[in-house]
């Protein structure tokens, strides 16, 4: 399976259009292959779902569920927030506990409509003021990655590179990640 590579540590389930009962069944098979190989499951939007699914953690939007509401679904597990390219979202969240903040869209986009553009001045600021893990979202490759990391993010949500790269079938995209 493509998680042997080591270089995934967490795997976010989002399914935008499926049905609930999709997203569970999905949700299960995800879930065991994640466990197989010592990778951390994130539940996109959902803190009810990661409950059902014994999820380690769910992933917040800003337009979805608060995050203390969220704690009282699924209690001290892995909460990560949305930040755009705000200061002042990234010290709310960090305010309300945030397990990662996450920042972008950093390049062009075709996994979704990139709303807000980030840049590395934000995650430098951000390195400042807090320890709390960063994630740099949006289109990522094997080209740009590592200016990323090299400006303080800690983690890289590539999709669009992996799952839709007609150059690379998915676990030759992750390896070109080094």
């Amino acid at each position: 399976m493509v998680l042997k590579t080591g270089k995934v540590s967490f795997f976010q389930l989002r399914l935008k259009n499926y049905s609930h009962r999709e997203k569970v069944i999905i949700g299960k098979k995800i879930q065991n292959i994640c466990k197989k190989n010592n990778v951390k499951f994130i539940i996109n939007d959902d803190p009810s779902l990661a409950l059902k699914l014994d999820a380690d953690g769910c992933h917040l939007g800003q337009k979805d569920m608060n995050i203390e509401k969220a704690k009282k679904i699924i209690g001290k597990k892995i909460i990560g927030i949305t930040c755009h390219n705000s200061m002042n979202l990234a010290k709310k969240a960090v305010r309300a506990n945030a397990s990662y903040l996450a920042f972008g869209t950093f390049y062009s986009s075709k996994t979704k409509k990139t709303k807000y553009v980030a840049s590395t001045k934000i995650l430098n600021k951000v390195k400042k003021f807090t320890k709390t893990p960063i994630v740099a979202i949006g289109g990522i490759n094997s080209d740009n990655y590592s200016n990323l990391l090299l400006n303080n993010a800690n983690f890289l949500a590539i999709s669009g590179y992996i799952w839709k790269n007609k150059k690379y079938k998915p676990l030759q995209a992750i390896e070109r990640i080094k």
